[in-house]
């Protein structure tokens, strides 16, 4: 029942969605739009990898200019490694590569052409959308396993995004459905800029970050997951 049976394209929450989707469809599409997959998506667009590190493991990161920022990543040069902790985007990228699945990361800015990758690679096999959402009372110093899951606004955005561009490739489920729709009526820059994460990002100072995420349709990258690396699918 939770894996949502019967529809071609579907969607639930975290990591908790993985579980429930991944041995199921073909396709596991990762979406943390503030910030994890705005960053995944620059950084391959410009011809880097991104090494996916969960926040438990960011200590051992080597201390780069190149972060969760997405402004950090503009000007990455072709073929840098980038080590990228993330309390959400970076953990499910890594649940999801253990159903099997393939793996790839969406945000506002690639939706259409990562759900025609989607749609590609799947064939007649489902396709799961997961957004990643936040953790209720997990702080940027805390481990993100700690708090239950909060559902967020910038996530059903841009997981809405990547199911809108699927559409073709119904059906969808209910919770697909509905996630295209709030897309499909936002205003995105408003919805984005209006957001707790998105206020909260602006507030600290990276507004440019927020506008960064909301520009929709920006990037033809499609970030695929192998051997623990992402790297655009079309290089």
């Amino acid at each position: 029942m939770f894996g949502q049976q019967g529809s071609r394209v579907r969607l639930e929450w975290g990591g908790e969605g993985v579980a429930a989707l991944g041995e199921q469809c073909a396709v596991l599409v990762v979406v943390d739009v503030l910030s994890f997959s705005t960053a995944v998506d620059v950084a391959v667009g410009r011809g880097a990898e991104v090494r996916p590190v969960t926040w438990s493991d960011r200590a051992a990161v080597p201390p780069s200019r190149w972060n969760l920022r997405p402004s950090s990543l503009v000007d990455v040069p072709a073929g840098a490694v980038v080590e990228l902790p993330s309390p959400n985007g970076a953990t499910l990228c890594g649940l999801a590569a253990g159903t099997g699945a393939t793996v790839l990361v969406g945000c506002l800015r690639n939706a259409e052409a990562v759900g025609r990758a989607a749609g590609a690679i799947a064939g007649d096999r489902p396709i799961g959308v997961v957004p990643a959402g936040e953790r209720w009372g997990v702080g940027i110093a805390a481990d993100a396993s700690g708090g239950p899951l909060r559902p967020s606004a910038e996530d059903l955005l841009g997981a809405g995004a990547v199911v809108a561009s699927l559409r073709e490739h119904g059906p969808l489920s209910v919770e697909a459905d509905l996630a295209a729709g709030v897309f499909e009526r936002a205003a995105v820059a408003e919805f984005l800029a209006g957001c707790v994460s998105g206020r909260e990002l602006a507030a600290a100072g990276h507004a440019a970050d927020v506008a960064l995420a909301g520009e929709v349709g920006a990037s033809r990258a499609v970030p695929v997951l192998a051997d623990g690396v992402l790297t655009d699918l079309a290089r």
